[in-house]
């Protein structure tokens, strides 16, 4: 996930703001960190036993794609936040912090503020609509060909992109942490993605991602912990100590260089805030609760524990301005204004380090390791669905294709997509990728998002309505990040880019709204009066959820 996060190794690449593109710092390969090793075995062992369970349990289509509806409200929010709090949420943001101060506070509340708007406004009309993919409500009333047909290829976009970020920014982590060499790194996490995902389906994924933010939320609570006792658990102590320790002193409590653009603040912001509700990887858990009341209860867990991760983050970056930023041991040749050792991500890396010991690290590693681990399955999962159940059983077997058959494509595709990403990941290891994380949010708000959500509120939306304003801000989100400084300057190295900003999104996403209802007022076609009379009744069942889905089973 997540993510437009602008750091310089493995952040950039995972959730980079492109906002702050430099060119990839490439981490150096570290000799081999024995305790990560051994508690990314525990791991990765822990977690294929759990898919050798689920591969058990999954015996049908809504096993495979949902587990089969039966995961609770709690679990749900444990595994969204799984989802939503990747490595670089804790590598990222707390570098962000260290580094910038109060810029990277609004940055993390920007990443944070989506969510009431899936809570109010969507998660229980996905639970009563939908039933594998969210392209499932977007079709309910319109032509199923063409709407699954886009919605398919608007997820793959997004998935892809944000697929390769994470391969990239996976094998940086794993090469500095683990002194693997980046293919091997690339190759180890792309077919442990694939065997989670083939064998165990949604079930596997969704206690790997429970298992992983129930191991980010303790290490990460842990590792504040022990910053905070350096201060006496105060945060004034913490703040005083902090602007006498960093090189601008109080200029880090006060707004600074992010916030200096405001169109480009807001565009960033929008960008964050639509773009997770239009991540197929985050709609998908929606359909794996039995009802909307237990939909609703997932996105308040989730919230709950992201927004509780998000401040121990903060706590993280402020601690490491005195802790680390004052040691010279965590700066190449001990230099206090050069760079840190193993990259400017290694913050919070760094910080384990000091104040729990190698062992503290390792578990920290191995933690981080598996949060790429739970985001690559997730987002394997989400693409593979769109291929096998959007595209195949629905487009192209208009229905009447068997469990059975869906089931073999949806590995197939798995398969594909990690081969896809594996080879992606290993080509991009020297490139600026901050540029995809901008295409993924960009595409997500400016494509996804629109028509999803004028498909559940607008009674007026047409299929030509919804494929010309989806088109228009898959379009234009895609050409905006190709003119804007992330791409236009650092990877194709004109000298200015055509266009200014680095998010999209305050472009882009008004354009596909107002694509959107301009054609949809103009559809006077036979077609058109059908679907704007098929929404009453998909306002029925939006609101009662009658004729939703119903668990297969309970696991």
């Amino acid at each position: 996930m997540s993510p437009l996060r602008a750091l310089g190794l493995a952040g950039l690449c995972l959730f980079s703001a492109s906002a702050l593109a430099a060119p990839v710092i490439v981490a150096e390969k570290q000799p081999l960190n024995l305790h990560a090793i051994g508690m990314f075995f525990v791991f990765v062992l822990g977690t294929l036993a759990i898919t050798w369970w689920a591969s058990r349990q999954t015996r049908s289509t809504a096993d495979f794609y949902t587990a089969g509806g039966g995961i609770s409200g709690f679990q749900n929010g444990l595994a969204i936040a799984g989802d939503y709090m990747s490595a670089a949420t804790l590598l990222g943001l707390s570098s962000l912090i260290f580094a910038k101060g109060y810029d990277g506070f609004i940055y993390t509340v920007a990443f944070f503020v989506g969510w009431p708007l899936i809570t109010f406004l969507m998660a229980e009309r996905l639970r009563n609509l939908g039933r594998f993919t969210f392209a499932d409500i977007v079709s309910y009333r319109l032509d199923q060909t063409r709407i699954r047909t886009f919605a398919a290829f608007g997820s793959l976009t997004v998935v892809c992109c944000y697929l390769v970020v994470q391969m990239v920014g996976a094998g940086q982590l794993i090469k500095l942490l683990f002194g693997l060499d980046y293919p091997v790194a690339v190759l180890v996490v792309g077919a442990l993605m694939l065997v989670y995902v083939i064998f165990g389906g949604m079930l596997a994924t969704t206690w790997v991602q429970i298992i992983k933010a129930v191991l980010l939320l303790a290490g990460g609570t842990t590792l504040a912990l022990l910053a905070m006792a350096q201060f006496g658990f105060s945060y004034e102590t913490l703040a005083a100590r902090a602007i006498d320790s960093h090189a601008i002193g109080k200029a880090i409590m006060g707004p600074g260089s992010m916030l200096a653009d405001p169109l480009n603040a807001a565009s960033m912001s929008l960008g964050l805030a639509f773009g997770i509700a239009g991540l197929p990887h985050i709609l998908m858990r929606f359909f794996t609760v039995p009802n909307a009341k237990e939909a609703r209860k997932s996105v308040f867990y989730a919230t709950g524990f992201i927004g509780f991760f998000f401040l121990v983050v903060i706590t993280l970056g402020f601690s490491a301005i005195v802790i680390v930023g004052t040691d010279p041991q965590y700066f190449v040749g001990g230099d206090l204004k050069g760079a840190l050792i193993g990259g400017g991500n290694m913050v919070a890396m760094h910080l384990a380090k000091a104040v729990g010991g190698n062992l503290f690290l390792g578990f920290l590693s191995a933690t981080a390791f598996a949060t790429i681990l739970a985001v690559v399955s997730g987002l394997a999962l989400a693409g593979a669905s769109a291929i096998s159940h959007d595209l195949y059983a629905t487009v192209f077997k208009k229905g009447q294709a068997s469990e059975k058959d869906e089931m073999r494509v949806t590995r197939i595709a798995t398969i594909g997509l990690g081969l896809v990403a594996i080879g992606l990941g290993i080509l991009f290891e020297k490139q600026n990728v901050a540029f995809l994380v901008g295409l993924t949010f960009g595409v997500a708000a400016s494509t996804n998002f629109p028509v999803l959500i004028m498909a559940m509120y607008w009674k007026g939306l047409t299929t030509r309505g919804a494929l010309c304003g989806g088109c228009a801000g898959l379009l234009s989100a895609l050409l905006l990040v190709i003119l804007s400084p992330a791409v236009w300057v650092t990877v194709l190295g004109n000298a200015k880019a055509i266009f200014p900003y680095d998010h999209p999104a305050l472009f882009s996403m008004p354009l596909a709204f107002l694509v959107i209802v301009v054609v949809s007022k103009l559809d006077r076609s036979a077609r058109a009066e059908h679907e704007r009379a098929a929404f009453d009744d998909q306002f029925v069942r939006a609101q009662t959820g009658l004729g939703a889905a119903a668990a297969a089973s309970a696991h």
